[in-house]
């Protein structure tokens, strides 16, 4: 069995009482006062939602990070999604496939990125497909039309003044089709500037495509595991 699924990050958002584009309805002469400007500095706390979307399902996650969009945090949000929901959707899932954004956290220049997806492999026992969009075409990645698009018209108008109030617009987005998405808080820690080495690199199991092999490959678990029932 194939799970398929397309991830990305949607842009940061700022947490505080800032400007949100969009209108809701409120009484006459009663606006919703905030800043009028929203130049931040850089202890301005931040929200980072990482999306994946399950196109077979038409369900979602969002894992809502605090710190930096990394290629760690990337492949935490898809732990994160197997862990709660996937290897129970799933029980007999052969393999998992990705479809990511040619940049950003998730994108096909990263060493991060794939080293580790090799760890989330060999956690899995599960190769690891991955298909990156060409660059330049994100908006073709069906979860900014399915998911990031509904989140935007759910919390338009709506200052995001603390992580409690993004995971809550997030998590009650819904569709006329009966979309569902489970959202999570990530308070952990992703550092930045990590150097992948060319040595790890060579530690990665990466198979890559016949057709642009540098944005179609897949990463294979170092151990392939064994189930027992």
């Amino acid at each position: 069995m194939l799970s398929k699924y397309f991830d990305s990050t949607k842009k940061k958002e700022l947490i505080g009482n800032y400007v949100n584009a969009g209108q809701q309805w409120r009484p006459a002469k009663q606006p919703t006062p905030v800043r009028v400007h929203d130049f931040p500095t850089p202890d301005v706390p931040r929200a980072y939602p990482f999306g994946i979307y399950d196109i077979g399902r038409n369900t979602a996650f969002v894992n809502v990070g605090t710190d930096h969009d990394t290629g760690a945090f990337a492949v935490a949000s898809i732990r994160g999604w197997w862990r709660h929901e996937g290897k129970r959707l799933y029980p007999h899932a052969a393999t998992i496939l990705i479809t990511a954004d040619a940049g950003g956290s998730n994108g096909w220049r990263l060493r991060l990125w794939k080293l580790e997806l090799q760890k989330f492999a060999d956690d899995t026992g599960l190769p690891i497909a991955v298909c990156h969009f060409p660059p330049g075409t994100s908006k073709w990645n069906k979860i900014e039309h399915r998911l990031f698009s509904f989140i935007s018209s759910n919390w338009r108008g709506e200052p995001l003044r603390d992580y409690e109030t993004v995971v809550n617009l997030i998590a009650n987005t819904t569709t006329a089709k009966g979309r569902t998405v489970t959202c999570r808080l990530d308070r952990r820690k992703y550092a930045t500037g990590r150097k992948v080495t060319t040595a790890e690199m060579k530690q990665i199991n990466l198979h890559p495509g016949r057709f642009h092999g540098e944005w179609n490959y897949v990463i294979r678990p170092h151990q392939i595991h064994v189930k027992t029932t």
